[in-house]
């Protein structure tokens, strides 16, 4: 990378002293900063033409055009948080400042994307009726139903692209030419996309036997019709460091009795509790497992993930629970679809 200093200019710099530090950089941008280099503004090639536009001229001063309200980050924001933010915001430049808002370095997409390319597959299985949210699914898969202006299955796989994950399977059954047709090959968003094409519904695990081939890593399994904002490598990493066979997302469910629990030994009572809350863990539908695990999968059987896990335990191999506190929703409901596009701006802004 070129020395990213050579793009800060002061705020008196004209346009035209701008345009030439962004072409002389080749990093698409310029950062307008104060004598003590804090951060006022960003200039971009897009800033440039729409000041142009408005009829400003090249000799007028760059603070005129600038952003003075960029995109930042903290030194404390980590590689996936950067790359999060670069993808939903669709920008590929991110200035790091310091508490005293001073440049520290800028961030480059690129950059970022090299460093944690990840060569773990990604199965999502797709193939589902989506029978309760009936009439929406008469006429469009479950996965293709829109969550904040976008399908379901394309949020899940961007959360996954932000993470660094790039070979991706999608199984699918159920109007599975729609989904073929929106995501092809993947190259829109820059990864690789394959299909796993049920001819018949083979539940939540049944089709990872259509796999070409056992993967060399462990790989995951997600369910194309969840809303989270999990950490897919930190929940990779749980997964390396407890040297799992199996690791499944848990997180915990409550439920209040609405009525005073009496606890008896025969016809004796021996206590009452008033409106007790019960915890359990639930499955999310988010799983890490090893290659070895597909040698216990039948073929071309309908089989779920609960399933394969009961046969791993009775096996005595290593399973884990994962548990999540990030934001997770099953949209399995037409209650859940449209709480799912009330919390999305909020949850993913």
């Amino acid at each position: 990378m070129k020395d990213w200093k050579i793009i800060l200019i002061s705020p008196q710099h004209s346009i035209r002293e701008a345009i030439q530090t962004i072409d002389a950089s080749a990093l698409q941008i310029a950062l307008v900063v104060n004598e003590h280099q804090q951060l006022l503004g960003t200039v971009t090639d897009g800033d440039i033409r729409r000041a142009i536009l408005r009829g400003l001229s090249l000799d007028q001063p760059v603070y005129l055009t600038m952003n003075p309200q960029p995109v930042t980050v903290d030194t404390n924001t980590t590689n996936d948080e950067i790359i999060a933010i670069m993808r939903r915001k669709s920008i590929r430049q991110i200035p790091v400042l310091d508490l005293d808002r001073q440049v520290i370095k800028l961030a480059l997409l690129e950059q970022l994307l090299e460093i944690t390319k990840r060569d773990n597959w990604v199965v999502l299985i797709a193939g589902g009726l989506g029978t309760r949210l009936a009439p929406l699914t008469q006429d469009c898969p479950k996965p293709l139903l829109r969550v904040g202006g976008k399908p379901i299955l394309e949020n899940i796989l961007e959360s996954f692209i932000d993470c660094g994950f790039h070979q991706f399977f999608i199984s699918v059954n159920y109007k599975s030419d729609m989904i073929e047709n929106y995501f092809s090959n993947g190259s829109r968003w820059g990864v690789k996309i394959e299909y796993l094409r049920e001819t018949q519904r083979l539940g939540t695990a049944g089709g990872l036997s259509l796999l070409p081939q056992h993967p060399e890593l462990p790989f995951f399994v997600m369910n194309a019709d969840l809303l989270t904002k999990v950490n897919f490598y930190t929940m990779l990493n749980y997964h390396q460091e407890h040297k799992s066979m199996a690791t499944m997302a848990v997180r915990e469910y409550d439920f209040q009795i609405p009525f005073g629990v009496v606890d008896t030994e025969q016809q004796r009572i021996i206590g009452i509790r008033e409106k007790p809350i019960y915890k359990f863990h639930v499955n999310t539908g988010i799983y890490i497992l090893d290659p070895s695990c597909l040698e216990s999968i039948p073929k071309a059987q309908h089989y779920d993930m609960p399933s394969l896990f009961e046969t791993l335990i009775q096996k005595q191999e290593k399973t884990s629970a994962f548990p999540i506190w990030e934001y997770w929703l099953d949209i399995g409901r037409m209650s859940d679809f449209e709480k799912a596009n009330e919390e999305f701006r909020e949850v993913f802004a």
